[in-house]
């Protein structure tokens, strides 16, 4: 899939006359934990000729395409866009900038995202957005009836990223083993979260799960800190001219 992943991505950037800068993949199979039938979420981060940024309307900033019969979705935003959400801490593009899966890349803008987005990175902005996925994540579960583990492991990844900034002040990092390994978490609840990886990687993503009352406590306890002690972290600390400077830079 991979071989077909890049030939679109070559196609894209005829079609649209456009420079990718990043394209990597998100989701389950980034975070760690796919399923054998989970699609390929592939994120991009491209770039125009100067031209196109000298509009008194700016013309659309993103796209959106599926290919095979929608097993690839491709999803990206614009480089001027892409600053624009790197100066808020948008997570999403925190996450990306740190994937594994790195299907094309500039050497020069991964270096110069990832000093910004050291900069910019907001621990109060960015627990905010764990926090209300976890918690909506956990509402959408009956422990009873069963849930997919996809949304379990959507709310427990969640929550450990609310715990890690909590005790941490760099990113959370996008792959969910890494995150588990930086934070002193209980053994037994590590070993159980290894074995329902692994349960994951064998069944398909509408396989209902039941039970895993202590990691449903263990994911109620990360939201309640959470909830307390996020008013209290800081923001980010760049300067605009860092973002704009950089932006200059990659456009040539």
């Amino acid at each position: 899939m991979e071989d077909k992943i890049i030939q679109y991505l070559a196609q894209l950037e005829k079609e649209l006359d456009i420079e990718i800068l990043l394209a990597c993949e998100t989701g389950s199979r980034a975070w760690g934990f796919p399923s054998p039938d989970s699609d390929y979420d592939v994120r991009i981060i491209y770039k125009h000729k100067k031209d196109w940024y000298l509009n008194l309307q700016e013309p659309k900033d993103s796209l959106l395409r599926f290919y095979e019969n929608n097993d690839i979705d491709i999803s990206g935003w614009d480089l001027r866009k892409s600053l624009r959400l790197i100066w808020k801490s948008n997570p999403a593009l925190l996450e990306r900038i740190q994937s594994p899966i790195i299907y094309r890349s500039n050497p020069d803008f991964l270096k110069g995202i990832h000093t910004i987005a050291a900069k910019t990175f907001s621990r109060i902005r960015t627990i905010h957005h764990y926090l209300s996925m976890a918690k909506k994540m956990l509402s959408d579960m009956d422990v009873e009836k069963g849930y997919r583990l996809k949304t379990f492991f959507y709310a427990l990844r969640s929550s450990v990223a609310c715990l890690w900034i909590l005790e941490k002040e760099i990113m959370p990092p996008i792959e969910f083993e890494h995150m588990l390994e930086g934070l002193a978490i209980d053994r037994t609840l590590l070993d159980r979260i290894e074995e329902l990886i692994a349960l994951k990687s064998t069944v398909s993503e509408a396989y209902l799960h039941k039970g895993e009352s202590e990691l449903f406590q263990f994911m109620e306890s990360c939201i309640s800190r959470a909830e307390a002690g996020s008013k209290a972290l800081p923001s980010g600390r760049a300067e605009m001219e860092d973002l704009n400077t950089f932006f200059k830079t990659m456009l040539g």
